[in-house]
């Protein structure tokens, strides 16, 4: 039951992926067309934005390896220190802000991660918040026609 329910996020991610790799060629098309001013660039736009924030995250939690040490010291060429990361372990362990650090210097976490979370989320904030008012907008006229009958 747990490889269909895999075979299952599987599919829809590879769906979201396909949609906004279409959508990255939308989104150009409709400033220069003005379709910009429509719910469904606005809605290109956030699912654009919650992808591009939910890669970024993916990327930065799976920098977490399950040897830090070997990590650290085979493939960066970092000194690992373990008083520092049981000290800080807590902070590693979090969801945001990501971080994973060898030593206090180094984190296997690249420094682009978080600031990209960041803006994709206030990308996506600010998408929905014009896609609410749309909708807003459409109930509005929707009401004052209904109350003209």
């Amino acid at each position: 039951m747990k490889e269909v329910g895999a075979l299952t996020v599987a599919a829809l991610l590879a769906t979201w992926l396909v949609w906004n790799l279409w959508n990255l060629f939308r989104i150009p098309v409709g400033l220069r067309n003005g379709t910009w001013r429509r719910p469904m660039w606005w809605t290109r736009l956030c699912s654009v934005s919650l992808f591009a924030g939910f890669t970024s995250w993916v990327w930065g939690a799976s920098r977490e390896s399950l040897d830090i040490r070997e990590t650290c010291r085979l493939t960066h060429h970092e000194h690992y220190d373990e008083a520092y990361w049981e000290s800080h372990a807590e902070d590693f362990q979090r969801v945001f802000p990501l971080h994973n650090k060898c030593n206090a210097h180094y984190d296997l976490v690249p420094a682009w991660v978080n600031p990209t979370i960041v803006l994709c989320a206030v990308v996506s904030l600010a998408a929905a918040a014009v896609l609410l008012r749309f909708g807003a907008t459409r109930l509005i006229a929707l009401l004052r026609k209904e109350n003209r009958s």
